[in-house]
């Protein structure tokens, strides 16, 4: 299952198992707070659905991404991993 949690411009996406953890490499670090990450649970099926709508995504966890990439909504050159967790930001500026 996926964390959804829907801001006023970004839908943050996130697997399960991440919310808590923090993650860093020699450049970069990511620490999943709950507070940003965990909204309501949901299925691949409402993921889809929400990718479809969504313009700003921020989305973290080797399962979400790959969600995306298998379904055109991100490029796997724009993902980028720290400690083998993937993690791609996209935003549409209008």
């Amino acid at each position: 299952m996926i964390y959804v949690k829907i801001h006023k411009d970004v839908i943050a996406m996130c697997d399960e198992d991440l919310i808590g953890k923090k993650f860093e490499d020699d450049y970069r670090q990511i620490e999943v707070s709950e507070r940003f990450y965990k909204g309501e649970l949901v299925d691949e099926e409402k993921i889809i659905e929400l990718l479809e709508k969504g313009t700003n995504l921020n989305l973290l966890g080797n399962n979400v991404v790959d969600i995306a990439i298998k379904r055109g909504f991100v490029k796997e050159e724009e993902v980028i991993e720290i400690q083998g967790v993937k993690h791609v930001q996209v935003y549409n500026i209008n």
